[in-house]
């Protein structure tokens, strides 16, 4: 069994842990907010033993947990008997910085019971000061953005240094006849190419079929189609990154979605994973006929 990556996320009230989560759920963590730490030793067994094979799990841990959050100390020399590697990012923001926070959101400081906001903040401060000296990472956000937080978690935890691991690619067939997918981002229409259906032997199968497959690539628009598009996406994809994009809806259309569209999906997703980009491949309409 092989011990999943374990972030545990934790630090001041207001300085950006759901914001961060949200960030390593992009990035394909398994997420968990507010886990008791007494819990996360039997949390991490369990994610390794799963079906799916969670390797990546990020938990944040604060002092919202009230009484359950004081054996973390203890739960952590737990995970390191039991060789369970964990890295801890500690999020903190100046005062000021926090006060104003408190006020912009109108929301309630997890110590404060009458509202007074500086006092409990130098509190929280005090009683996570071990803790910040534990973190493996200590990130100050005062003046980020939230883009900027999302890329300084990526650059650190996306085990990758391009590109490749902070944009989730779909790649997504289907047929003009039935609407464009509301949700693409791009939509290409391959109707261009020779059509399948007007084989008969062809007609009953779809783009998932080796004949069907090699009709379509014999075409020599089809093959340099593809290399252009190829191309086009790599182009594309540290752009949408720069500005923020964590998922890609790349939707390719032909007429019923069976044949042309399907065969260009499953060939574009294969060559991107050959890559080590992160893709899924989906073929909307491929049963409607």
């Amino acid at each position: 069994m092989v011990a999943p990556r374990l972030v545990i996320v934790t630090g001041l009230s207001g300085a950006g842990k759901t914001q961060a989560l949200r960030s390593f759920e992009d990035l394909g963590f398994f997420c968990v907010d507010n886990l008791p730490p007494a819990l996360i030793p039997k949390f991490a067994e369990l994610c390794a033993q799963s079906v799916s094979k969670i390797n990546k799990i990020a938990l944040v841990v604060d002092i919202r947990g009230g009484e359950f959050f004081d054996p973390l100390f203890e739960v952590l020399s737990d995970l390191k008997d039991q060789e369970i590697r964990y890295e801890i990012l500690f999020l903190e923001a100046s005062d000021a910085t926090l006060v104003q926070r408190f006020k912009e959101s109108r929301r309630r400081h997890p110590l404060s019971a009458h509202g007074e906001v500086l006092d409990v903040i130098r509190k929280e401060r005090s009683l996570l000061q071990d803790l910040r000296g534990r973190a493996n990472k200590v990130i100050d956000t005062s003046t980020k953005t939230v883009r900027q937080l999302k890329e300084e978690i990526a650059g650190i935890f996306a085990g990758t240094g391009d590109a490749k691991g902070l944009l989730h690619l779909t790649i997504m067939s289907f047929g003009f006849k039935y609407g464009i997918p509301l949700d693409s981002d791009l939509v290409v229409d391959v109707r261009f190419l020779p059509n399948p259906f007007y084989r008969k032997e062809l007609r009953l199968l779809t783009g998932n079929d080796p004949a069907v497959r090699d009709y379509v690539f014999n075409s020599t628009a089809a093959a340099e189609f593809m290399d252009k598009f190829e191309n086009l996406v790599e182009f594309l994809i540290p752009h949408y990154i720069k500005e923020g994009k964590t998922t890609l809806m790349i939707c390719v259309g032909c007429t019923g979605g069976m044949h042309r569209s399907v065969a260009l999906s499953n060939r574009l997703g294969a060559l991107l994973m050959k890559k080590d980009f992160r893709v899924t491949v989906h073929h909307r309409d491929i049963n409607r006929e």
